[in-house]
């Protein structure tokens, strides 16, 4: 769903008991009043410069229109992600945590807009946003339902320094602690970014590699130099 790495994916022959299985977040026709929607944490606060909501494969079952919403809230949210509930709508005592948020009062980083279909050339919806305050969670409304593949949010991480300890080491140039890649010569296999990203690396890839010079001599040579 929305926290993967990957790119979504289409498996022609996967199906669930629910009916075909699709990557990313799909609800049920609406059949009563309101709308869909769900509350999501940031993996790392701070100001939020853009999204791209992606319809990939959603190419008839897409949510027609979205909006988002967001916060920063001081504390965590008075619930917990629960077990896997494929196929079954939130529980009351989830639907009662949520709203101590009142997210439908969160200001608006996206007003409501069209979405287009899955289809490779138009999958990826990008919204830029100007908001410049410290973002913990959002809120993405469906209306009224529909598929969304991922959401991407770009931005600048931004840490609560009032809460680190004044003799803790901080690792200036992480991307939680408000690192940014402003510039780069080469990015073929790999972004620079990677390397200020969070935790370890998950294999070679996840790291910043340039391409081969393709004006190397054919044998290499040790210099003389005077």
């Amino acid at each position: 769903m929305f926290n993967q790495r990957e790119p979504p994916q289409f498996i022609a022959s996967a199906f669930t008991e629910f009916g075909k299985w699709m990557d990313g977040w799909e609800t049920r026709r609406k059949r009563i009043p309101g709308h869909d929607w769900c509350i999501i944490q940031l993996g790392v606060p701070g100001l939020i410069y853009g999204f791209d909501v992606d319809t990939s494969f959603f190419t008839g079952n897409h949510s027609p229109y979205v909006s988002i919403q967001a916060a920063c809230l001081d504390e965590l949210p008075p619930f917990t992600p629960g077990e896997d509930r494929t196929g079954m709508a939130a529980t009351e005592t989830q639907i009662a945590a949520v709203a101590k948020l009142s997210s439908e009062a969160w200001p608006e980083l996206v007003s409501v807009s069209e979405l287009q279909p899955g289809y490779s050339d138009c999958c990826h919806n990008y919204f830029r946003v100007s908001f410049k305050r410290r973002v913990t969670h959002l809120r993405l409304n469906m209306y009224p339902d529909g598929g969304i593949a991922r959401l991407r949010v770009f931005g600048i991480g931004m840490r609560d320094w009032s809460s680190v300890p004044i003799n803790q080491d901080v690792d200036l140039v992480a991307l939680t602690n408000g690192g940014v890649c402003l510039g780069y010569s080469d990015a073929h296999f790999g972004h620079p970014r990677n390397m200020i990203g969070l935790g370890r690396a998950a294999n070679m890839a996840d790291g910043w590699e340039t391409a081969r010079r393709l004006d190397r001599p054919k044998k290499l040579k040790v210099s003389t130099f005077n």
